[in-house]
């Protein structure tokens, strides 16, 4: 696949670390194409080693497939542009069952069966949070593609970043002025029991309340649940908005006994797309979802106003307008998240670069590298749009989507900026020894 301006063209690449290195020998006075990045003489040529926590099991399964897709794209595009410092970059998949234990086993299998040089990917929080500490005592730099407030918090340890994806906190923060100006300002919550959730349950109510908005009831239930009707009476009449926020294969149930139960007189509707993740809104009984307003990070359907470099993430990625793996229909991407994959990647391959590193001797480096960054650019590394990134405490900020389900499609209506979802620091990850 490639796109007209040729950011990435995974279809035809046959560049080698060899005969790239030939080419410059050739040509070292000649001037180098814009967007072409060459191999630097790497110390060792042996291959950058990416150890991924997938979720190929359990209740994140879905997003762990789509995590792993878009891995698998960035990784081909890296390299073929030249890999990092000049050596190709190899992932190697263990999969943590979405499990806060096995996921503390696969980090310490990366870190002394594997021996690579970082840890990426992982999403569920409480794995995330199951699994630093691992990292933290094996010195193995840890990037997580999640969304919750754990690494932001400075709860875990100095080897956990979340660069390439924005956190709950900062999400809701920068969302609640819209929710209170146009869908209501009583509003329950509807929130999977785990970590994740508890930082909806947790941001929310200050967020609103800044606003002049209330949450007048808190509903958690297990993300393990494959049915929710028992839930819904404890919603009380005076709702104006239900914001929910579900995760796991029984999200089409949630939504389809959510509708049975209101039938078409409901309150206003505020989900996070994880409540439809890897879920085709045109499925049977979704209807009453149409006029309903989503969270998205990266919009799941092709819009009109799309740059350059998301079109080109999006052809590398395979997915169509609608948000569907190419050439199936039935296959719903997890686009709202997966984006960060792709995000992290880039901003390893740019941490790496600026430490000049060359082996797991210099993750120490690494770690230090990686703080010092304060920006990326939207553009083929960034398509998802503009981050800042705070040092001290590990964690980018970006943009929103608030999109409308109309005509079975999700169209943006809203895009935050970065400085509605900018907090205070709450502690220094750069203050921990390494």
């Amino acid at each position: 696949m490639t796109d007209k301006n040729g950011f990435f063209d995974l279809s035809r690449s046959t560049l080698t670390r060899r005969t790239a290195l030939k080419g410059l020998a050739a040509g070292a006075g000649l001037g180098l194409a814009p967007g072409f990045v060459r191999y630097s003489q790497a110390q060792s040529s042996a291959p950058i080693k990416i150890g991924f926590q997938s979720h190929r099991t359990g209740i994140g399964a879905a997003y762990g497939r789509w995590y792993e897709k878009t891995t698998a794209a960035a990784v081909k595009a890296i390299n073929a542009a030249g890999g990092i410092n000049g050596r190709q970059v190899d992932v190697i998949i263990e999969d943590d069952g979405t499990d806060p234990g096995r996921g503390a086993e696969v980090v310490g299998k990366f870190a002394t069966q594997h021996k690579t040089d970082i840890v990426f990917g992982t999403l569920f929080s409480h794995v995330v949070i199951g699994s630093a500490p691992a990292a933290g005592e094996n010195k193995m730099p840890y990037f997580v593609v999640s969304e919750g407030h754990h690494v932001a918090s400075t709860k875990l340890n100095r080897y956990v970043f979340q660069p390439g994806i924005t956190d709950v906190k900062s999400q809701i923060q920068s969302m609640a002025p819209w929710i209170a100006a146009n869908a209501g300002k009583k509003v329950t919550q509807i929130f999977p029991d785990f970590a994740f959730g508890y930082d909806h349950r947790d941001y929310l109510p200050p967020a609103l309340k800044a606003q002049g908005g209330e949450v007048i009831a808190q509903i958690a239930i297990p993300p393990t649940e494959s049915s929710f009707t028992k839930y819904f009476p404890q919603i009380p009449a005076e709702t104006e908005v239900i914001y929910h926020v579900m995760v796991g294969p029984a999200v089409l149930t949630f939504v389809k006994e959510l509708g049975e139960f209101y039938g078409s007189n409901r309150p206003q509707l505020f989900g996070f797309i994880d409540s439809l993740e890897a879920t085709d809104i045109n499925s049977p009984g979704l209807e009453f979802l149409d006029g309903s307003h989503f969270w998205e990070g990266s919009p799941r359907y092709a819009q009109a106003d799309d740059s350059e470099a998301q079109k080109a993430y999006r052809a590398a990625v395979g997915i169509d307008d609608n948000g569907a793996a190419v050439g199936d229909p039935k296959d719903v991407s997890t686009a709202a998240h997966m984006f960060g994959c792709w995000e992290t990647l880039y901003v390893v391959k740019k941490a790496m670069e600026d430490a000049g590193y060359k082996g797991p001797e210099d993750r120490a480096k690494l770690v230090e590298a990686t703080e010092a960054l304060t920006e990326f650019a939207e553009g083929p590394e960034h398509p998802q749009g503009p981050k800042t990134f705070n040092g001290k405490i590990h964690q980018c900020f970006g943009i929103q989507n608030i999109s409308k389900i109309e005509g079975g499609k999700l169209k943006v209506v809203h895009k935050t900026k970065i400085e509605d979802g900018l907090y205070e620091a709450e502690g220094d990850y750069t203050t921990q020894a390494l």
